[in-house]
C-alpha cells in the first residue's frame, strides 16, 4: 500500500479495549497467579508491586539475566519514562507477561524455576475441553462427505476459543440461522469452500500450524489435523507453539504432550484413539511440534527472524490461529475495515488462512458499509468473541 501505516492501537484510547485490557484484565491475572500458586512472601509482595506499577507507575525495565534480556531491554528503551497507559497496546501486554515470569523466577533457579504460572488454569481448561470435545466426537454424524467433515472440523477449530460450542449440533445450528439471516452472519468472512478446493486438490502436502490456546482451542484443533492427517489431505504438518508461558493460555509444547497423554488415558474411546492415532503421526514424522523465541516476543509477523520465516516458507499453507496472531499480522494498527489483507501482508513467507473469533479491536477484508452496520447493531462486535472469520490468502484463490 502507499503512504504510511495507520497507528498502532495504544492503551491511552480512552474507552477501549487496550485501555480495558490493562487496568482490569490484568490486574485480576495477577490476583488469579496469586490465587493459583503456592509463591512464597516475597514472590507474592513483587507481584502486587508489580500491580501498583501497573496502575500508576513507570514502566521498569527487565531486571534479570536470561537469555533475551537484552532483546527486551531493547524493546523497552523507546518507552522509558512512560506509564502502562501511553504504551502500545501490543508491547503493553507481551511485555506484561515477561515482566511476569521475571518477578515468579521462571527463569531462575528455585521454587519459580520453569514453573508455570498459569498452570492450574491450563488444567481446569483441559479437563473441560476434554468433556466438551467428547460431545462433539459422541454427536458427529456418521458417513458424512469429506467435504462437509472438512467444513465442520474447521469451524469447530475456529470456534474452540468462542464458548461452549461443544458438539456439532450447535455448529449446524448456528450455519443454518446464518443462510436465514444473511445479514447476521457470525462467520463475516467465510473462505471454507475456497480452503477445501486446495485440500481436495492435493495442494496442500504441508500445512504449518501457528497455534494459539491450549484447553479447548487446541483439543479442536487436533480434532481438525487428525482429520487432515488420516484423510491423506496433507503429508505433514508442523505446529508452532510458544516456548514459554504467554498470555495466561497459549499453547506451549509440554501443554502439547499433556493434551495428547490426556486423550490416550481418556475413558471415551473416541478421544482415546485420537489420542492413539496423534502419537502415532509423531512418530511416523507426519506430525511435529515446534517452538521459536519469537513467539513470545513484542515482534510482529513482519518481523520475522531469517531462520524461522525459513522453515515457514517450507509450507504450503500457514494456519494462523487466534486473535494475538491476527494482531501481529496486521501489526496491530487501525486499518481500515475494508482494507485488502493480501495488499498489507506481502511479508508473510508462505500463503496463509487466519482463523480467528473477535477478541481486539481491528479487522480487515469487509465489505464497504459492513463495520458502520455491526457497530449500530451490536457495539461490543469486536471485542465479545461472537463472530469470527476463516480468511485466505492464496495466490489464485
Amino acid at each position: 500500500m502507499s503512504g504510511p501505516p495507520p497507528p498502532f492501537l495504544m492503551v491511552s484510547e480512552p474507552g477501549s479495549f487496550a485501555e480495558y485490557t490493562i487496568t482490569q484484565r490484568k490486574p485480576q491475572i495477577i490476583a488469579d497467579i496469586l490465587d493459583t500458586n503456592p509463591y512464597d512472601s516475597g514472590v507474592a509482595a513483587a507481584l502486587r508491586a508489580f500491580l501498583d506499577e501497573l496502575r500508576a507507575g513507570q514502566v521498569a525495565p527487565l531486571q534479570e539475566q536470561a537469555d533475551d534480556t537484552d532483546f527486551w531491554r531493547s524493546a523497552w528503551l523507546p518507552w522509558q519514562g512512560k506509564t502502562w497507559r501511553e504504551l502500545s497496546w501490543f508491547f503493553a501486554e507481551t511485555y506484561f507477561y515477561r515482566r511476569v515470569l521475571e518477578i515468579v523466577g521462571y527463569f531462575q533457579p528455585g521454587q519459580g524455576h520453569l514453573r508455570d504460572p498459569f498452570a492450574y488454569r491450563k488444567r481446569r481448561a483441559l479437563e473441560d475441553g476434554l468433556q466438551q470435545l467428547g460431545q462433539f466426537c459422541a454427536s458427529f454424524p456418521a458417513g458424512l462427505p469429506v467435504a462437509e467433515e472438512f467444513a465442520l472440523r474447521l469451524h469447530y477449530s475456529l470456534w474452540g476459543n468462542r464458548f461452549d460450542l461443544s458438539n456439532v449440533q450447535a455448529i449446524v445450528e448456528a450455519n443454518r440461522l446464518q443462510k436465514q439471516e444473511p445479514s447476521e452472519n457470525l462467520l463475516l468472512i467465510d473462505h471454507t469452500a475456497r480452503l477445501w478446493d486446495l485440500f481436495s486438490a492435493g495442494q496442500i502436502r504441508r500445512l504449518d500450524v501457528i497455534a494459539d490456546n491450549s484447553g479447548l482451542e487446541l483439543l479442536s484443533d487436533m480434532a481438525l489435523m487428525d482429520m487432515l492427517l488420516a484423510r491423506g489431505l496433507v503429508e505433514r504438518m508442523r505446529v508452532h507453539l510458544k516456548p514459554q508461558p504467554f498470555f495466561v493460555s497459549d499453547a506451549m509444547p509440554q501443554d502439547f504432550a499433556a493434551t495428547v497423554g490426556a486423550l490416550q488415558a481418556h475413558p471415551q474411546p473416541e478421544l482415546r484413539e485420537l489420542g492413539t492415532r496423534l502419537e502415532q503421526y509423531q512418530r511416523a514424522g507426519r506430525l511435529a511440534a515446534h517452538t521459536h523465541p519469537f513467539w513470545t516476543t513484542c515482534l510482529f509477523f513482519s518481523q520475522f527472524p531469517p531462520d524461522l520465516a525459513q522453515t515457514l516458507a517450507e509450507a504450503d499453507l500457514l494456519l494462523c490461529k487466534g486473535d494475538v496472531n491476527y494482531r501481529r499480522l496486521l501489526e496491530d494498527r487501525h486499518w481500515p475495515p475494508t482494507t485488502d489483507l493480501a495488499a498489507v501482508t506481502r511479508f508473510m513467507p508462505a500463503p496463509f488462512v487466519s482463523l480467528r473469533t473477535l477478541k481486539g479491536e481491528l479487522i480487515v477484508g469487509l465489505p464497504e458499509g459492513l463495520a458502520e452496520s455491526l457497530d449500530q447493531r451490536d457495539p461490543t462486535w469486536l471485542i465479545n468473541g461472537k463472530r469470527g472469520l476463516i480468511h485466505l490468502v492464496y495466490p489464485g484463490q
